[in-house]
């Protein structure tokens, strides 16, 4: 066998596998699977804290010379 059959052997294979990968996880028309139920959750009121400035060191206006 030459290595052109081999390789075109192996792309069936391969596309073959990925055309039944593709049939099993997509849904296709009716026959789609019903998506799962969502279940609300009560949003909780988010408790504010206030903000204080981190504190700094002391700041030199002037620089004598």
């Amino acid at each position: 066998m030459t290595s052109e059959s081999i390789g075109g052997v192996l792309g069936f294979i391969v596309a073959a596998i990925v055309l039944a990968a593709a049939f099993y996880y997509v849904p296709v028309g009716p026959f789609a699977r019903p998506a799962p139920a969502r279940v609300e959750v009560p949003a909780q009121p988010v408790q504010t804290v206030p903000i204080t400035p981190t504190p700094r060191g002391p700041v030199v206006r002037e620089v004598p010379n």
